[in-house]
């Protein structure tokens, strides 16, 4: 097998580690799932190991897997950084970071994350998707993400966790609609127009709970699966809503929203960040190091009551 043909095998088993599935590796090396088999064959062939853990929608890399996998990967980036030492190009430039976030993440550090980023790695291209926890998590298992901030982790093998901060929850409402100096029971704020992410989402199953633990339920519910959205919703009188306070900061300072005194505080909501484990292991630990020094700078420089870290 000659050195071309190794390196397309050595980037076909990459590229399957990182989706996770034949037919999505099969799609993006513009190539064929039965190809895609051969390969992987060949280089279990010529290892004389077992690579992969597939069956019954599961794929899992073995532990000589993983082994090839981090091998490989060095090889690989060896290659680009030749190639790119002969062309004056920068390594950081051939494959872009790609990080899902919620929305109450994109409204708050993370411009200061982007920016750190291109600090450190001049040239780097980020792709930046902005989602539901749901549409994220299931990117990440499909190999759409190298790392996303939600509101649950990623369990499957392969990936890391950990609670990047927490975001205390606040009841507001407009002045149009609440009176700022009433202490709202469980049983009163179920009387107003509720405003909530749509049903089952995990800031639903937040909200949900809030009312039924009292045997009371909204009269109305309107749901929207936008933050902002929910708060120009907000701000214009529709109805009151449980969102992270230091999303409407500058909305409760202007007189546009009142937080709403209740007898039963809405719980902090932990923001979790989850990473490829297995792939570009050194860059990615470089990206959640940085990840961490902002999302501690910026905790920082917040109303501690607010956004903090565990």
């Amino acid at each position: 097998m000659d050195l071309l043909m190794r390196l397309l095998d050595m980037k076909t088993y990459v590229a399957l580690a990182r989706n996770r599935h034949f037919g999505r590796t099969a799609e993006e090396l513009n190539t064929t799932q039965p190809a895609i088999s051969s390969r992987l064959a060949s280089i279990e062939r010529e290892l004389g190991c077992k690579l992969v853990i597939r069956g019954e929608g599961r794929f899992a890399l073995t532990s000589d897997g993983e082994n090839v996998l981090q091998h490989f990967e060095s090889v690989l980036a060896g290659m680009d950084s030749l190639k790119d030492s002969l062309s004056g190009a920068d390594h950081n430039s051939h494959e872009p970071l790609r990080i899902g976030a919620i929305d109450s993440v994109s409204s708050t550090w993370m411009p200061q994350l982007i920016e750190a980023l291109h600090r450190e790695f001049p040239g780097l291209k980020i792709e930046l998707t902005v989602d539901g926890t749901k549409p994220l998590v299931a990117g990440m298992r499909k190999g759409e993400f190298d790392l996303v901030f939600c509101l649950h982790p990623v369990l499957d093998e392969g990936f890391r966790s950990y609670t990047a901060c927490v975001f205390q929850m606040s009841w507001a409402g407009s002045p149009k609609l609440i009176d700022p100096e009433r202490v709202y029971s469980v049983a009163a704020l179920a009387d107003l127009p509720i405003i909530s992410f749509p049903k089952n989402s995990p800031p639903y199953q937040m909200v949900a709970p809030y009312f039924h633990d009292e045997q009371a339920l909204a009269s109305k519910l309107t749901s929207c699966n936008s933050l902002f959205a929910i708060i120009n919703l907000l701000i214009d009188g529709f109805g009151v809503g449980a969102v992270p306070t230091v999303t409407i900061a500058r909305e409760l300072q202007m007189g546009l929203l009142h937080p709403i005194r209740v007898t039963k505080r809405f719980p902090p909501m932990p923001i979790i960040a989850s990473y490829q484990a297995s792939l570009r292991q050194e860059f990615i630990r470089q990206i959640v190091r940085q990840a961490k020094r902002c999302t501690a700078d910026y905790c920082a420089s917040a109303n501690p009551e607010m956004v903090w870290i565990d």
